[in-house]
């Protein structure tokens, strides 16, 4: 069986506070390596981010990595943040460029700030407090010119000291093996975790395909249209998602990285689709008579 881990976001209101505690309680169970926290856009959500990061740690016993980015903060600020996550129990770090406030034209470095991702892990590194994850695009990220663009950055920011990577979502399987295969021919070392998206809503997956670059197979598309005329979109998500994974597994996967979207039951119906079961705690198992 994989290993699992899954990557929640904020929330920024009362009713979206009880979501993501409802999630981070029903997976729990599943005994995750490490749960992720993520950022905003342009650093919008700092303060809930930390705030959800020390709940989830001290609520659930969880191993939480924080998301961290470059954006609209210089160095010192970035690392009085760092310095919280270590005083609420912080061991990981999802070290990211950041995602550029919404309505501007591109990622403009803090004055002040870290101008990269490998800016950043390099002082995450420095600092020796923290085990550094980064990402990693499958498919070219939109401002890289070739695939191997992104190959390379990644290859760098592994030599700077991120010893794992977690990679956007993709639809298959081949994708990633491509990917895997290609960064190990650059000499990237560190594991890949493919990151693996449930998908709640066909159309909400589509505009989020279109906005990171993920390339969508006609055949997908068409399974859930079809699915979706049919009333049956939730159950053919969870047989899609859950083949993929099975997929990912037979080729030698080892951990799978699930995006909830703070919305725990596809991603409880597809963990349990590929074998991975919620622990009986009723003492209701039945047995032979």
């Amino acid at each position: 069986m994989p290993n699992v881990s899954f990557e929640f976001f904020p929330p920024q209101s009362l009713e979206a506070s009880f979501r993501l505690w409802e999630t981070a309680q029903a997976l729990a169970p599943l005994k995750p390596g490490f749960v992720s926290v993520t950022y905003g856009a342009g650093g919008t959500t700092r303060k809930l981010t930390h705030e959800a990061v020390a709940a989830i740690h001290k609520n659930y016993g969880l191993n939480v990595a924080a998301h961290l980015t470059c954006v609209n903060a210089s160095r010192a600020e970035t690392m009085d943040i760092v310095n919280a996550y270590h005083d609420a129990g912080v061991t990981e770090i999802v070290a990211l460029r950041g995602d550029p406030p919404k309505g501007s034209a591109g990622f403009e470095p803090h004055p002040e700030g870290f101008a990269s991702s490998v800016e950043l892990i390099e002082a995450l590194a420095a600092d020796g407090r923290f085990t550094i994850r980064c990402g990693a695009y499958p498919e070219p990220h939109p401002e890289a010119k070739t695939p191997l663009d992104d190959v390379r950055w990644l290859k760098r920011k592994t030599d700077a000291g991120a010893t794992s990577a977690i990679t956007q979502f993709f639809f298959e399987a081949d994708t990633y093996f491509r990917f895997r295969d290609a960064c190990a021919a650059e000499g990237v070392r560190a594991p890949i975790i493919p990151g693996i998206l449930p998908i709640q809503s066909w159309k909400g997956a589509k505009a989020f395909a279109a906005r990171c670059g993920a390339h969508v197979p006609a055949e997908i598309a068409e399974g859930f249209e079809k699915a979706v005329a049919e009333g049956r979109e939730a159950e053919h998500a969870v047989a899609v998602c859950a083949a993929l994974c099975e997929r990912l597994v037979a080729g030698g996967v080892e951990d799978l990285h699930f995006y909830t979207l703070n919305r725990p039951d596809m991603t409880l119906a597809v963990c349990d689709a590929i074998g991975l079961k919620l622990p009986d705690t009723c003492g209701c198992a039945s047995s032979a008579a």
